[in-house]
């Protein structure tokens, strides 16, 4: 039997949800954009961010299950969709720790004043891996102070540069000044026509809104889930929206966005925004380091926030026979711990072979920089297996209340429909542009590795889902033949 569990308050449920969805490694990459961020910001916010909370709210209260996404679109879809669901929600997880481990790598080296050799990223990787794998064995409730401190530690780093950001736009300009309309508007390039480049980071935006679902596999650690659930996601959303926004605008106005370095362009930031304050040498190393640790302390609460939904889910998969049977086992804690094992150790087996990938093979471009090789992946991955959950609202919404108590979206089918069908359209550009980013043959040569990991995913879901689907028909066909 399941140890008892905790409880965590709507404090620790809105830090537990701001620790989920606000993620720091992918603010530069974001105002990497540059000044067409802000009309990308909210465009998205309108279209995806606050459909996507709100949908998250009402299927979490409504559909109550630590299966989250699983169960509400098997409930609209049935077990095959689920399933896909369940594989892309998975395998985007291994991916997304290897790249952190990698990204972990080059935090713990510049705080050191070091080159990274293969032994040290292997053993920094491995080490990672190893402390979210701890991690892993606890339920939300339990590691909830590894969230709280997440977050607060995200809101100091980011409120930071935020900060600074706008004292050095008042006193000394910006690094991308506005010189024309043209410059706030998304897709125009600067002599007129269309600019497709701006929509290979559409994902990266729609990537920073998401894992609000997540908080809806929490309710067995709530003391009042149908209250706390869309109190945590609406207060979380608007602070995690303000949090996304002021340090874009400080990287923006420290650097030039073509020299933005996505990996490194946060530190690179604080360095600049603090020089030209005119704060001395020493005590800008000082603040440096501890960005860099609090940078570093994020990539372990990112995953440790997000494991125990993913976990749950992929358990819930496994009952029905989508993964491994073993795969549902849960610890003393009610964590699924063997889930969590084969997670971490498909992680160490990509982090190690990305390693040695990258020193034998050291002319390779894509295998220079782990982090976007594994991130990439990890990122089709994810936003794919979100489509089916908008289609799943937009079935059950139809279906009336199921909880007083719970959230629930009013409107006509109207507006069902629109909140169902525009984030949808949303994730299908998407996830076209973070495979082609320009619309050439060029680009689609470039990312040829991508197109054919994305593909070779595809089809591996496929083939799981095709084998619990024969496995279903024939427990059916025994249980009918026994009936005889």
């Amino acid at each position: 039997m399941p140890a008892k569990k905790p409880k965590f308050r709507l404090f620790s449920a809105v830090l537990a949800t701001v620790c989920i969805v606000l993620v720091i490694d992918a603010v530069a990459p974001t105002a990497a954009i540059g000044n067409s961020q802000y009309a990308w910001w909210i465009i998205m916010i309108l279209g995806f961010f606050i459909p996507y909370a709100l949908i998250s709210a009402e299927l979490g209260t409504q559909y109550p299950s630590e299966g989250g996404m699983y169960t509400w679109v098997k409930k609209a879809l049935g077990k095959k969709w689920a399933g896909r669901v369940a594989w892309f929600y998975w395998v985007n997880f291994p991916l997304w720790i290897a790249s952190l481990a990698d990204l972990a790598t080059t935090l713990i080296m510049t705080i050191l004043g070091m080159e990274p050799t293969i032994v040290t990223a292997l053993i920094i990787e491995l080490a990672y891996i190893a402390i979210v794998t701890i991690l892993g064995q606890l339920r939300i409730s339990q590691s909830a102070w590894v969230a709280n401190l997440g977050a607060i530690v995200k809101f100091i780093t980011l409120a930071g540069i935020g900060a600074l950001g706008i004292y050095v736009f008042i006193n000394h300009g910006s690094a991308n000044p506005i010189e024309s309309i043209h410059d706030l508007l998304p897709l125009v390039a600067e002599g007129g026509g269309i600019d497709w480049t701006g929509m290979s980071f559409v994902a990266l935006i729609i990537f920073n809104m998401l894992g609000f679902e997540v908080v809806g596999t929490f309710i067995d650690d709530m003391d009042n889930p149908k209250k706390q659930i869309p109190q945590a996601i609406i207060l979380g959303a608007i602070l995690i929206a303000l949090f996304y926004i002021l340090p874009s605008f400080g990287i923006g106005v420290a650097v030039p966005v073509e020299e933005i370095a996505t990996n490194s362009g946060l530190l690179d930031s604080y360095q600049i925004l603090l020089e030209t304050v005119g704060i001395s040498a020493e005590v800008i190393s000082t603040i440096i380091t501890i960005v860099a640790c609090f940078f570093l302390y994020t990539l372990i609460a990112n995953i440790s926030s997000w494991q125990f939904g993913v976990y749950s889910v992929t358990a819930y998969a496994a009952k029905d026979g989508v993964f491994p049977k073993s795969w549902a086992k849960l610890n003393k804690n009610g964590a699924p711990v063997v889930v969590s094992m084969w997670t971490s150790a498909i992680a160490a087996v990509l982090a190690v072979a990305g390693i040695i990938l990258a020193y034998v093979f050291p002319e390779a471009e894509e295998l220079t920089n782990m982090f976007w090789a594994f991130f990439d992946l990890s990122l089709f991955c994810l936003l794919i297996g979100y489509i089916p959950m908008f289609f799943a609202f937009m079935k059950l919404h139809k279906n009336g209340v199921q909880e007083k108590k719970g959230y629930w979206i009013k409107g006509g089918n109207l507006k069902r429909i629109l909140f169902g069908i525009i984030p949808v359209i949303m994730l299908v550009i998407s996830l076209f542009f973070t495979l082609i980013p320009e619309l050439n043959v060029d680009a689609i040569i470039d990312n040829k590795i991508l197109i054919i990991s994305s593909l070779v995913c595809i089809v591996i879901g496929e083939i799981l889902v095709f084998r619990a689907s024969r496995k279903e028909e024939a427990r059916k066909a025994l249980r009918r033949a026994n009936r005889k």
